[in-house]
């Protein structure tokens, strides 16, 4: 006997100037959503940039990753964009990029787990509108972190910073040449929600306590790892 399986579909959309984000949901989705028998497709419109996605088995776990992966956008994409326009402190660029990275880190976990129980079932998501409408309460809290950063706030300020949350975290991450994995060994790219794919980026957001290095370091990340890991980087 015929009958017609139901095909649930799933709409993300953002502005074109953040399309980035869309295609990074896409990305990360990608092996979940194929093993699901779906199928995506990225839609580029004057304004607009979307992802279509349409699944007929496993639809829970599909929309599970998808609002996880919205919600990983917002607490370092959006939450990136908030901290680099509004902290006006005295460091070099790199210096704030990490300090960025660094603030977003300490509150990941409690802002992800926020904007997930904001994130409601639906057909169509709109990820800057949904941040807009739904996440005044984060952006207030944000705000707070940003005045608590005085305008002297300096290198050495970000050193002792970074040691704390480093002493902090129990997270092992494993660096091979300029790749980030997390404890599954899955290779990390959320640097690039910041802009820019950056392994100094990558492991500052990982909240990483240990860092295990699998083979050899380029000098500027050796550089780096010193600074900010010391003990705590392992090599092998």
């Amino acid at each position: 006997m015929a009958y017609n399986k139901v095909v649930e579909k799933i709409t993300v959309s953002e502005r074109n100037e953040r399309s980035a984000y869309v295609a990074y949901l896409y990305n990360a989705i990608a092996e979940k959503l194929l093993s699901a028998g779906g199928a995506g497709e990225l839609v580029f419109g004057e304004e607009r940039a979307a992802l279509r996605l349409t699944v007929q088995k496993n639809a829970a776990e599909l929309r599970a990753a998808v609002a996880e992966k919205i919600a990983e956008i917002v607490c370092i994409g959006y939450k990136y964009r908030f901290l680099w326009e509004r902290l006006d402190v005295r460091l070099s660029q790199r210096e704030k990029r990490l300090l960025c990275a660094a603030l977003i880190a300490a509150d990941f976990e409690g802002d992800k787990s926020y904007v997930r129980r904001k994130i409601e079932r639906t057909e169509e998501y709109s990820i800057d509108g949904f941040y807009r409408f739904r996440l005044g309460a984060l952006r207030e809290k944000w705000a707070r972190i940003v005045e608590y950063v005085p305008m002297d706030f300096s290198s050495q300020d970000l050193g002792k910073f970074c040691e704390f949350l480093v002493g902090e975290s129990k997270n092992k991450i494993y660096l091979k040449g300029n790749t980030v994995f997390g404890e599954n060994f899955t290779p990390l790219r959320r640097s690039r929600l910041t802009g820019e794919e950056d392994v100094e980026t990558e492991i500052m957001l990982s909240d990483a306590g240990f860092v295990y290095c699998l083979g050899d370091v380029e000098d500027g990340v050796g550089d780096f790892l010193q600074k900010f890991y010391a003990e705590r980087a392992i090599f092998s």
